[in-house]
């Protein structure tokens, strides 16, 4: 996956890529929400000496819009510290929320995304405590919302009920909040359906996945063995939400990811958001134009 981080308010993005070369696409793709979110462009880019990064059409783009590109010297990772520092986070992070919850490794892509969404509404010591979210909002997050990861819950099926008699919910499994949608992510594991509700109950103490009788196979961490072609998906290939011909590997996310996911009813909508870097401190929030956007990019295998 790829992972972005603002230099300056620290916020990050996180894009699961089926494959590396779609990097130069996603850093495109981000570099026009920057503009037509902000008003504003990046001026430069620091990462490592990948060759998704440092590569004839990314720098014939670089230059093209005037983007500095800036990368450690081979084998000096903390000369881009801040990147790698986030991907060990946000990994821990990750695995804390599958092993509690005792969900499989094929839905990784899935906890990175919550992941990713709790590390930005979290206060940091790096900004005073204050959150990445407000520091680069400029308001403040909400966590009424919030829910735990894996726990078992029961969305309103009303509106698609064959008949009168038909039950009005299903036990479903919480999987994180919908990037495109102001509600919950649910998995309905009995038809491998994914539904998006915004009327969900849930059972926070209970974990569906941890009542299974056998813990996952050796073989279900196969997808995490390097892929010429692709990477695992963020659900089981018979998923609805998989394209025809998807072969059940899932898309990792960058280090800058494109977005985060609307927050449900009542708290502000939370779309990813660019990234301004201030050399020394961090600026006053003000008009866009005021601001110096800046990033940091890594790939995380």
């Amino acid at each position: 996956y790829l992972v972005i981080l603002d230099d300056c308010s620290h916020f990050l993005w996180t894009f699961p890529l089926h494959l590396k070369s779609d990097t130069f696409t996603t850093h495109s793709n981000f570099f026009s929400y920057v503009r037509t979110q902000f008003g504003v462009t990046v001026q430069g880019i620091q990462c490592d000496n990948g060759r998704q990064f440092d590569n004839s059409s990314a720098r014939t783009f670089f230059l093209a819009h005037g983007v500095h590109l800036r990368m450690s010297c081979p084998y000096i990772s903390p000369q881009n510290g801040k990147a790698e520092r986030i991907i060990r986070t946000t990994n821990n992070v990750v695995r804390s929320l599958l092993f509690q919850t005792s969900v499989p490794p094929t839905f990784w892509a899935a906890a990175l995304s919550t992941a990713t969404y709790l590390l930005n509404i979290l206060p940091t010591k790096t900004l005073n405590f204050s959150t990445l979210y407000f520091s680069l909002h400029g308001t403040h997050p909400s966590y009424e919302h919030l829910r735990v990861f894996g726990c078992k819950c029961y969305p309103n099926l009303s509106a698609t009920a064959a008949h009168k008699l038909a039950p009005r919910s299903a036990l479903c499994v919480f999987l994180g909040y919908s990037l495109h949608h102001k509600g919950y992510i649910c998995l309905d594991r009995h038809t491998n359906r994914v539904i998006i509700s915004r009327h969900v109950v849930f059972e926070e103490s209970s974990f569906p996945f941890s009542e299974d009788p056998a813990p996952p196979s050796r073989a279900a961490f196969d997808f995490l063995e390097e892929q010429t072609n692709s990477v695992p998906v963020p659900f089981p290939p018979s998923s609805p939400l998989l394209p025809a011909g998807t072969t059940g590997r899932s898309p990792a996310q960058p280090r800058a990811a494109s977005g985060t996911p609307t927050s449900p009813a009542g708290t502000p909508p939370l779309a990813p958001l660019p990234v301004f870097r201030a050399p020394d401190a961090l600026p006053a929030l003000g008009s866009a134009s005021s601001r110096t956007p800046s990033c940091r990019v890594e790939m995380a295998d």
